[in-house]
C-alpha cells in the first residue's frame, strides 16, 4: 500500500526525534503532542530540515541544537507582542530558545499556538477576499 504524503511527514519526524539526545527527544515530543492537541487537523512535515506543524500554512517548528531546542514562532509580530512575557527565555527574530531543564511552559505555547492559527486564518481569509473582489 502507498503512503500518503502526511504517514512520510509524520515518519520524518519521528526519524528527526530518533535522532536527537534522549532528553531533548522528551522534551520536542511533549511540545510536537500539545501542538497536535490544539491542532488536530495540522500536518506535520520536515520544512528547512526541520520539524514544522502546517495549518493553512506554516505554523511553528521546534527543533534541537547542540546546546538548546528552538520553537520558532514563524511570526515576528507575535514575538514583539509577546516580548514581556519572553523576557526569561533567548529569543531570535521569530523563534525562542529554551532547554530541556527548563521547558516552554504548556500555557505559553498554548497562547503562541492559537495566536498563530489566529494570525493564518486571518492571512487566509484575506487572501479570499482579494480573489472573490477579482472574479467579482
Amino acid at each position: 500500500m502507498k503512503k500518503s504524503t502526511d504517514d512520510i511527514a509524520v515518519h520524518d519526524i519521528d526519524k528527526y526525534l530518533a535522532e536527537v539526545p534522549e532528553n531533548y527527544k522528551t522534551v520536542l515530543e511533549n511540545l510536537r503532542q500539545k501542538i497536535k492537541e490544539l491542532v488536530p487537523d495540522a500536518r506535520e512535515v520536515i520544512s528547512y530540515q526541520i520539524p514544522t506543524i502546517k495549518y493553512l500554512g506554516s505554523l511553528v517548528g521546534f527543533a534541537a541544537f547542540k546546546n538548546h531546542c528552538s520553537f520558532f514562532v514563524m511570526s515576528k509580530a507575535l514575538m514583539e507582542s509577546m516580548k514581556d512575557e519572553l523576557i526569561n527565555y533567548k529569543t531570535a527574530t521569530a523563534t525562542i530558545h529554551f532547554t530541556p531543564e527548563k521547558p516552554l511552559p504548556d500555557a505559553l505555547v498554548t497562547k503562541i499556538v492559537l495566536s498563530r492559527m489566529h494570525e493564518n486564518e486571518m492571512i487566509q481569509l484575506t487572501r479570499q477576499t482579494k480573489k472573490a473582489g477579482k472574479n467579482g
